[in-house]
């Protein structure tokens, strides 16, 4: 069997996470700014920090497993 956990949370916070898709923080004109479709590097590197502490988070502290078995 597989764990696809790990696989699938990664994914799933990449797209919520991606700078500028749904929110952006720090935003061009305000704190966060929702859907412009814009980044810069400061949003990325924010949005990368967010990414990582989640990612330590699900994966090591509460230990998320998904296992797929095929019978």
């Amino acid at each position: 069997m597989s764990d696809w956990g790990p696989v699938f949370i990664s994914v799933v916070l990449f797209i919520l996470l991606s700078p500028g898709l749904m929110f952006q923080i720090p935003g061009k004109s305000k704190v966060v700014e929702f859907g412009n479709f814009q980044t810069s590097g400061i949003s990325i590197l924010i949005h990368a920090l967010i990414f990582f502490a989640l990612i330590a988070i699900f994966l090591l502290a509460v230990g998320l497993h998904m296992y797929i078995g095929t019978s």
